[in-house]
């Protein structure tokens, strides 16, 4: 099991760059109730520059829809603002970003992310990082 953050999971949806090795992860795993907005977000940005049609977001905002059903355990975050508080403001690093380091080390799985600094942040907290 690992934790897996918008950026890998934004990946495996749009079918970006990397979206192969990111479905290694995908198939179970958890994640912060937050990666649904951002994922979601990360849909509408690309209908709306122009990369996929709006059919195709659909498409896509279904395909995530359905993995948390099968493959993705969320997490409610509230359960972790004050631990990612401290740590952004200790590290710099942004809230949302925080959200799931602090999850991967309360579970002790490791981060999958495609974000460097994050994953740069997880690791100095003795969380095992995985770069997509």
């Amino acid at each position: 099991m690992n934790v897996l953050d918008a950026s890998v999971l934004s990946k495996f949806i749009l079918k970006e760059e990397g979206w192969r090795e990111a479905s290694n992860y995908v198939a179970s795993a958890v994640s912060v109730d937050h990666v649904v907005k951002e994922v979601s977000n990360a849909i509408w940005k690309a209908y709306r520059r122009k990369l996929i049609d709006f059919k195709d977001a659909e498409k896509k905002f279904s395909a995530l829809i359905s993995l948390l059903h099968v493959n993705l355990r969320l997490v409610d975050e509230r359960e972790l603002i004050p631990q990612a508080f401290e740590l952004a403001m200790r590290t710099n690093l942004t809230i949302y970003d925080s959200l799931y380091v602090v999850l991967a080390k309360r579970e002790g799985f490791p981060l999958v992310t495609s974000d460097e600094l994050q994953g740069s942040v997880a690791n100095n907290e003795g969380v095992g990082v995985i770069l997509v």
